[in-house]
């Protein structure tokens, strides 16, 4: 499965570093200010190629938000962009086939357009618009070519091999065994009751948080041993973009109204796609041969594939001890600990410490993920350091 996936995942690390080097934030943000259809076609559009997963989707959406983006929008952004990804697309075609390639940006932006304009529609036509401008205007750098294919390298290699890195293997681990270990008549009974099985896959997708790529794998297992196509695709859709606290950041940001047609909008949009997968498009197109013939006993390693595979679990090795290690730097001066709620990986991590960094008077800034403490050296104001975290969409407890 590594070899399989390895080299489209680098394409993909490579594709999403030339975006966030070379396409300003800000840009996506002015086109996404109106209520209309338009703008949350918009937001679907761009958030579908963003490599971002549910919680690192959060501070981008909530900045945008702020920015002047409308709240129909937001909730079109929300739930097209963690569903999938420019890498994610390339993995998907390498383990699971084009025509799943193509249905899953393709579901993603039906049910992106459905929910943000659904919430559109529930703020009603007298709605304000409740966004906040900007303490300060944020400076662009005016950096050389050079500059930014190194900003562009260093994002897609390690910044983002970082966020979803850990998701990716575990995906990869339970997809492994699961197809070692579970029998291959386990899901015969759900496998003929297609609704069912999309029932049980929800019960455990929404609640569980893994990425756009690190499902790839586990959806492939499951469909070697019984599950359709259809169940496959509820996983892929449901597992990235639904978790508990994407729902409790969007109800405290955007209210609960719309929190919960962003989950319903998931859930409907997944069961919907999955039963047309099942019942009305020609199974020829969703069978795994080349999967398949993985299950065999005989492997056949191509050189590129292997390098590619080498190369990436360097990146991973090397984010992994890099994470820990500052996961567990500690300094003997700080002044103050804050509780970080929200975070999921280390791009939310980033963009705390980034945040936090900006306040006036502050000198360190140390965050922890696994405990969700921040730790911060200088003379500040808490209250300073409070509103910079909820302004990057994240909550905090003194």
């Amino acid at each position: 499965m590594l070899n399989e996936m390895s080299p489209y995942i680098l394409l993909g690390f490579f594709i999403a570093g030339l975006m966030h080097a070379f396409v300003p934030q800000r840009t996506f943000a002015r086109h996404l200010a109106g209520t209309g259809w338009r703008s949350v076609v918009k937001a679907a559009a761009i958030g579908i190629p963003l490599p971002l997963c549910s919680c690192g989707v959060l501070p981008t959406a909530i900045a945008m938000r702020r920015n002047g983006a409308s709240r129909a929008s937001s909730a079109s952004f929300l739930i097209a962009t963690p569903q999938t990804g420019i890498d994610s697309i390339a993995a998907t075609w390498s383990l699971l086939g084009p025509a799943f390639a193509v249905i899953r940006p393709v579901a993603a932006l039906v049910t992106a357009v459905f929910g943000g304009m659904a919430v559109g529609r529930s703020e009603g036509k007298t709605a304000a618009p409740s966004c906040c401008p900007l303490v300060e205007e944020e400076r662009m750098e005016h950096k050389g070519f050079p500059d930014k294919l190194l900003d562009a390298l260093r994002y897609g290699y390690i910044d983002l091999v970082g966020s979803i890195g850990g998701w990716l293997v575990a995906g990869l681990v339970i997809a492994a065994l699961i197809t070692v270990y579970v029998p291959t008549d386990f899901f015969a009974v759900m496998g003929s009751r297609p609704l069912l099985s999309m029932f049980a896959v929800l019960i455990v997708a929404v609640p569980m948080y893994v990425c756009a790529t690190g499902s790839i794998p586990i959806a492939l297992s499951l469909m070697l041993k019984g599950l359709s196509p259809g169940t496959a695709l509820v996983l892929l859709m449901a597992g990235p973009a639904a978790n508990f606290a994407s729902f409790t950041l969007i109800s405290r940001e955007m209210g609960r109204r719309a929190a919960v047609i962003y989950l319903a909008s998931i859930i409907i949009g997944a069961m919907g796609f999955g039963l047309a997968i099942d019942y009305l498009l020609p199974p020829d197109w969703f069978r795994i041969e080349n999967v398949q013939a993985m299950a065999g006993k005989t492997f056949e390693f191509r050189l590129f594939s292997t390098v590619c595979s080498a190369v990436l679990t360097v990146l991973l090795v090397v984010t992994f001890i890099k994470g820990y290690r500052h996961n567990q730097t500690t300094v003997s001066a700080m002044t103050k600990e804050y509780t970080i709620k929200g975070m999921n990986c280390s791009h939310c991590l980033s963009t705390v410490a980034k945040s936090i960094s900006s306040v006036k008077g502050v000198k360190q800034v140390a965050v922890n993920l696994s405990t969700g403490i921040a730790s911060v050296e200088g003379e500040h104001n808490a209250d300073d350091v409070v509103a910079a975290v909820r302004n990057a969409g994240f909550d905090v407890v003194l």
